[in-house]
This record gives C-alpha cells, structure tokens and sequence, in this order.
C-alpha cells in the first residue's frame, strides 16, 4: 500500500471505528519504534505478542487496528476451541497462528515454505510460547510430493515461482493429506498466492471429512470455486457482531470464507 492508501485503511478499519486519532497515533509509534530497534515484540489481543520488524504488512496492521483482517481473524477467534486442529497455509509471520493458538487454545499446523518467513514465525511461537501447540511445516503444499521453485525477497507475497521469476529457490513440496497424515482440522485458513488450486488437489481426503468445517482462502479462481463446491462447501459471508454466517455481509473482506453448507443460516 502506498502512505495515503494505508492511512484510509486504518481510519476506516472497523475496530478503529470513533477514534481515527488514536489510530493514526498507533501509526506514527510504530514509524518511529521499528527505526529505533531492529524487533519490536508488542502486546496484542487477550495476552497474544507479536515480534514485529519493518516490512512486515500483515503483522504492523495489527499494532495498527488490533485485527488486520478483521472479519476473517474474528472468525478464527469465534469459531476455534481448546483442542480444535487449525491449519495455517500459507503462514508467513503467523498472526493467524498466535490467535489459534494462544488466544483461543487450540493446536496448529503452521506451513510456511519461506526459510527467512520461517524464522519469524518461530520467533512468534517463542514469544508465545506455544512450542507445544503449534507444528511448523517448513515447505510448500500441492498436488504431489517433490521440490518446487519459491520466489525470494518479496514479504509477504512470496509464491511458487513462475518462469518469469529470476530469484528464486528449491523447497520442499508436499501434499496437505500427507501431512495431516489421517487427522482433520476444523479449519483451514490458505494464501498460497495463486496456487490454491494445486493445494486442494493435494487435500482431496481432507476436504471430503465432515470434520473440516470452514476454509478461509484468499483465492477465488475457477478451480477453486469448483474443488470446494464438490467437496460439500458454500460461500458465506460472517457478521461478527452478530456472530451468524448468512449470504450478506455488511463487511468487507479480502478471503472468501467457504463453509459445510448445512452451516450457513
């Protein structure tokens, strides 16, 4: 986001709603700490850190509106129990995985192919002390098992490498079936940048199990739309202040959130 795109975002957020300057304020902290100190761990939701360097998108949203995503984070926070399985693709710095996991209790699979990534992530589950909650998956996910070409250098927006990409390097590749290795999550949250589809094929035996209740996937493409329809899922939309899932929302969000369709309404 350029500086102008940020600050709207911010103001507009909903849990900055009535106090834009409090929020701004937020901001301009956090423009002058990340200059004075190469990681700042800061408090964050019921308890939950974060260890927060520059450049990290998803995480400095956080300090600035206390949920980033918001209606996808509160879906995580209202729908995840103590002892539910969450399965975080796509993990990056792992503020879906602290809110799993330490806010709500439960355990997670964390896969995030990234080495660099990687290690904030861990860093994360230090901070939060959740070695025995969460499960890190250094590698990428799709159809087969073997390497892949990852992209470097690009944050958050990392991705499985196109012919066009110049940097870039070998990860490991697997399946999701392979490493749940026959157990099942309640929920899924996925942002693999554009290779969804191949992630689902490799999760056909997930994704049939009734256990899996909800998928929270920023790609919406043909393939998508297709693997998770027949595999017994509906697009919904949540109110969180409502807390009902229905084919409205006053809400914006970038994911689509997919649910069993004897869930919605």
């Amino acid at each position: 986001m350029g500086l102008s795109q940020t600050l709207r975002f911010i103001v507009g957020h909903p849990m900055n709603r009535g106090e834009p300057v409090a929020a701004l304020a937020r901001f301009v902290s956090w423009q002058i700490r990340s200059r004075l100190r190469d990681e700042v761990v800061v408090d964050w939701i019921d308890g939950a850190k974060l260890a927060v360097r520059r450049g990290m998108t998803g995480a400095t949203g956080n300090i600035y509106c206390g949920l980033h995503e918001y209606v996808d984070m509160r879906f995580v926070l209202d729908n995840l129990n103590p002892g539910d399985l969450f399965v975080d693709i796509g993990a990056n710095v792992g503020s879906y995985t602290v809110l799993a996991s330490k806010v709500r209790g439960a355990r997670t699979i964390a896969v995030e192919p990234d080495p660099d990534t990687s290690k904030a992530l861990r860093r994360n589950i230090e901070v939060n002390a959740l070695g025995d909650k969460v499960n890190v998956v250094e590698a990428a996910l799709g159809a087969t098992e073997g390497v892949v070409s990852f992209t470097v250098g690009l944050d958050s927006v990392n991705r499985v490498a196109s012919p066009a990409d110049v940097e870039t390097r070998q990860v490991p590749l697997k399946t999701l079936d392979d490493i749940l290795d026959g157990e099942v999550p309640k929920l899924i949250k996925i942002d693999v940048e554009g290779f969804e589809s191949q992630v689902f094929e490799g999760a056909t035996r997930t994704l049939r199990d009734p256990r899996l209740k909800a998928i929270i996937s920023e790609a919406q493409d043909k393939d998508v739309v297709t693997a998770l329809t027949n595999g017994d899922f509906q697009l919904a939309y949540y109110d969180p202040e409502r807390r009902v899932l229905g084919n409205t929302s006053k809400y914006n969000s970038p994911n689509a959130l997919w649910v069993r369709r004897e869930l919605v309404g």
